[in-house]
């Protein structure tokens, strides 16, 4: 059994690779790794966090569905949360979902409906009396990106629906939008002719086109849609199953797809997945695998949700696509944390139509376990049809001279000597002034969600960086439209309209400027409840240990991190330069001021569920935190109240069974007077 600061140091490891990877896939349509890869670190870290789950943080990926927001769009939250899938990698675990389905209601059958698993890009779309009037994407499956015009150019979408769906008040619709490989095969030839980049797979290219600011530049584009569910409707619809609900669908003048089947067991489950797998590469549309959902929606309201996936759906994975290539090179990036990744340059090759140049390697174990050498050749597979990992190794034809592949002593970049923290598959480099790590630091502090300096990107960072006009996070704001305009690509305007950005910075108040510091482990949530704690950086900074030990969802971990950074000379002395540049160190009095915090509320741990009456989500979690309660996402033995309005999950029966009081609006609302 690993030792605790083994099994913390794991876990923080497999945090920020996840936080890393998502970030890649869901804001900048860039992946680095599969999807068999993520999906192993996500269930690695999900099984360690169920064996200790002391050990979990407000921040884990597992605490939430996805990704974040990208810049250029306005902010959606979703009427519903757009919930991932559970995987399941082979014939086996389909087996198994149905066993866990038959544990949680035994003695009962029920149908499945199969149909393909799109690879493209989420998005739901609201209608009103059956007109369009809104579409956004997934983003993190709460929050996404309102991208009504792009949508309403794609033909297959309709702007009106027909029939009784068309009659009800408000209704959300829920697809997948793709670019078909033909027409993709053509909007790369033309880039090529234009002197562009083409993109890497289809998914890149409609997730790209979705996201032009220029929606006609976006109506140009060949996309298409595939409708799979209702996210949302209002009043309710009668439908009592998914393929009911699906044939609604068609019949409102929504594009569904064909290849939906009706299985009675999993046996035709199985077969039917096989046979989808057999055919994909006669399909117009990347598809990557299978999804397999209960048919009965009452039984699908029994089986209910985690925070990440439904427990009556998942999606069955086909196997990857492979192909055979050499290692050219070898080269090492820097990340935010000094975390050495390394890469494989690869005599570039074709898989399932992309060309494949650059493989992930990961870390240096994983290296040695597969003993990955420079000229080799290598067996290279882009599970998910997506991304490409090198599989194995072709020994036979392994040069006589060739050496094992040995990570680097000193940084490539600032030369720094780098070290392996114990128990870490990670390879570190400890200089916190390594430009490499200064430009992930400051992209991150000016990141939507943290400082939320817009037109800070990275070719400007680089620039910043490069010519030593920025050290820190301080200097930012000692920059003028001068020295600005004298960067590449930076006109006076553009130079005028970042210090401007750089400027309303100063006022974000203290959540953000934590979240933007970049301090490990505390991410956004734990940002905000330390922000609401403390109200100011001075107290933070001087509070004990044991004090912040003892907040809820804190935890030693999160403490131990926290004290570590404000000890270090070169923490404080920047925020101080940040105190002294005006940047706001506290929480805006505005953000307590609503409702005074009253001790019946002070610490108490709320959780939501279910649709409520007059108040969204979001309106319930600032009236709670105003009166200084807590919202968490899961429900524990540390909940004090659920709050369940109509349709409530799986975290309604969860507060029965462990007796936690359970609030209807009425009541929470009394609550809230009280606190006044």
């Amino acid at each position: 059994m690993p030792d605790q600061e083994a099994l913390s140091q794991r876990l923080e490891t497999l945090r920020d690779q996840i936080h890393f990877h998502q970030q890649q896939y869901f804001v900048k349509d860039q992946p680095t790794i599969s999807d068999a890869e993520y999906d192993a670190l996500f269930r690695e870290l999900k099984a360690l966090e169920d064996e200790h789950p002391e050990l979990i943080t407000p921040d884990s990926p597992t605490q939430r569905v996805g990704g974040a927001v990208a810049e250029g769009f306005a902010s959606v939250e979703h009427a519903a949360p757009m919930l991932s899938l559970d995987n399941a990698m082979n014939t086996e675990a389909l087996q198994e979902f149905e066993e866990r389905l038959q544990r949680l209601i035994p003695e009962q059958r029920w149908r499945y409906v199969v149909e393909p698993k799109i690879d493209g890009l989420g998005v739901a779309l609201l209608y009103e009396r059956g007109v369009l009037v809104r579409g956004a994407t997934r983003g993190d499956g709460r929050v996404g990106e309102e991208i009504t015009q792009n949508l309403r150019a794609i033909n297959s979408i309709p702007l009106r629906l027909r029939g009784p769906l068309a009659d009800l008040q408000r209704l959300e619709v829920r697809g997948e939008v793709y670019m078909p490989k033909n027409a993709f095969a053509k909007l790369n030839r033309q880039l090529e002719e234009d002197g562009q980049n083409p993109f890497a797979n289809p998914r890149n290219a409609a997730a790209g086109s979705l996201r032009l600011l220029d929606s006609r530049e976006s109506a140009r584009r060949p996309l298409d849609i595939f409708l799979y569910n209702l996210g949302y409707a209002e009043p309710n619809h009668t439908h009592t199953s998914h393929w009911e609900v699906l044939q609604a669908l068609a019949e409102a003048g929504c594009k569904i797809n064909p290849n939906l089947t009706l299985c009675s067991t999993i046996e035709e489950v199985i077969h039917t997945c096989q046979a989808l797998e057999a055919q994909r590469h006669d399909l117009d549309y990347d598809a990557d695998g299978a999804v397999v959902k209960v048919d009965s929606i009452a039984l699908q309201t029994q089986f209910g949700a985690t925070a990440h996936h439904p427990r009556w759906a998942i999606a069955f994975k086909f196997a990857a696509q492979q192909a055979i290539t050499r290692v050219l090179d070898m080269s090492i990036s820097v990340g935010r944390t000094g975390a050495l990744t390394p890469t494989a340059d690869l005599e570039p090759v074709h898989i399932a139509g992309v060309t494949v140049s650059r493989a992930s390697l990961h870390n240096e174990d994983e290296i040695q376990r597969k003993d990955i050498r420079v000229q080799d050749t290598v067996v290279v597979e882009r599970a998910g049809d997506v991304i490409p990992q090198v599989v194995r190794v072709i020994l036979d034809e392994r040069p006589a001279d060739s050496v094992p592949f040995v990570m680097p002593t000193h940084c490539p970049i600032c030369q720094t000597a780098v070290y392996r923290p114990a128990g870490e598959a990670v390879t570190r480099c400890p200089n916190a002034a390594c430009p490499a790590q200064l430009k992930e630091r400051l992209l991150h502090y000016g990141s939507r969600r943290a400082m939320d300096i817009d037109g800070m990107g990275t070719a400007i960072v680089d620039q910043l960086v490069e010519r030593e006009l920025v050290t820190d996070f301080a200097d930012l704001y000692h920059l003028d439209v001068p020295t600005l305009a004298d960067l590449e690509r930076l006109a006076e305007k553009s130079a005028g309209n970042l210090v401007a950005a750089i400027d309303r910075s100063r006022e974000r108040g203290l959540a953000r400027l934590l979240h933007g510091l970049g301090i490990r482990h505390a991410g956004e949530r734990v940002a905000s409840i330390l922000a609401a704690q403390y109200h100011t950086i001075d107290n933070l900074m001087q509070a004990p240990a044991e004090e912040l030990a003892e907040i809820n969802d804190i935890g030693p971990v999160i403490t131990e991190s926290v004290q570590q950074f404000f000890s270090q000379e070169e923490n404080r002395r920047t925020i101080e330069r940040l105190r002294t540049a005006g940047v706001q160190l506290d929480e805006p009095v505005a953000a307590h001021a609503a409702a005074p915090v009253a001790q019946n509320l002070a610490g108490k741990v709320f959780v939501l569920t279910g649709s409520l009456p007059t108040l969204t989500r979001n309106q319930a979690r600032d009236l709670i935190t105003a009166a200084g309660g807590r919202v968490t996402s899961s429900v524990t033995r540390k909940t004090d109240y659920v709050v369940a309005g109509q349709d409530p999950g799986s975290k309604f029966q969860q507060a029965k069974r462990l007796e936690i009081p359970i609030l209807d609006e009425d009541r929470l609302q009394q609550l809230l007077q009280a606190a006044e």
